[in-house]
């Protein structure tokens, strides 16, 4: 009887250690999480990392720009889990990515603060970047040339912006390309009578962004959808997502995840 008991009393205490073990490890997040793409994603994506590995400290995730095009590009070939595109998928990508929408973007038409131009009409912005208006005065500046400033082939803003706005007509020759949004920034910001298109999210006092059609460009007008410019921002992964690369996502379009998304400039889509 003794043995029998004492068998018992063994298998009990092993029992209650196994369950304490799993209660201990069993909700725990550990890994590593590689994402990429997007400069307009980037500083977004590194802010809702940073959230999410705050509250769960043995994770890492590693975000880098690269442009829309390197982001889809990483996420096929398994390079990154994550690709970050500012822009709608193209017809012949859609069948080879998952696509997971983060947030959403108005794009800014940004000049320097001096100016004295404050109102564009879509045709007006559409015909200086394409290089069939090239002086302010032409559309009620001053009597000087357009310096057109805009972001390099591969990128989602400058695609949403071709899509959205130019409809078929190239961005002029002429134009100065940037390879990032801050760059960009800082050019028509340090050139007086220059012209450029910006995420909402990099929208600061160093430019003037310009009403489109009469309607100014901030976050409420492009959540009524009064704001003509406005794109998706979006994670892609290869296949539907699993384990901790899932948990992140979901984090992303969570309450918590979509308040740091509007407390970054951009709209939130949930």
């Amino acid at each position: 009887m003794r043995k029998v008991f004492a068998k018992w009393s063994t298998g009990i205490l092993s029992l209650v250690a196994l369950a304490i073990a799993l209660t201990g490890c069993g909700g725990a997040l550990s890994g590593t999480i590689t994402e990429s793409g997007s400069t307009t994603v980037q500083p977004l994506a590194e802010k809702l990392a940073a959230a999410f590995t705050e509250e769960n400290p043995d994770v890492e995730i590693i975000v880098q720009g690269g442009g829309s095009g390197q982001g889809f590009k990483d996420a096929v070939d398994g390079i990154s889990d994550i690709g970050a595109l500012s822009r709608e998928l193209k017809t012949e990508e859609a069948g080879q990515v998952v696509k997971h929408v983060i947030a959403r973007d108005g794009i800014a038409i940004v000049v320097h603060p001096s100016t004295t131009v404050s109102n564009l009409t879509k045709e007006q912005v559409r015909d200086i970047f394409a290089g069939n208006i090239t002086n302010w005065n032409e559309v009620g500046g001053p009597n000087q040339e357009i310096v057109v400033i805009s972001r390099e082939e591969g990128s989602g803003t400058r695609g949403a912006f071709e899509e959205m706005v130019m409809e078929g007509d190239l961005i002029t020759t002429e134009a100065l390309f940037y390879n990032s949004n801050g760059a960009l920034k800082t050019a028509v910001a340090g050139a007086p009578y220059s012209i450029g298109f910006l995420s909402f999210g990099y929208l600061d006092s160093s430019v003037k962004a310009l009403s489109i059609n009469g309607t100014p460009a901030t976050v409420e007008n492009a959540k009524s959808g009064v704001y003509p410019i406005v794109r998706p921002l979006l994670f892609v992964t290869k296949s539907e997502p699993e384990g901790l690369v899932k948990e992140f996502i979901d984090f992303c379009l969570s309450e918590e995840g979509q308040a740091i998304v509007e407390e970054e400039g951009y709209l939130s889509v949930t």
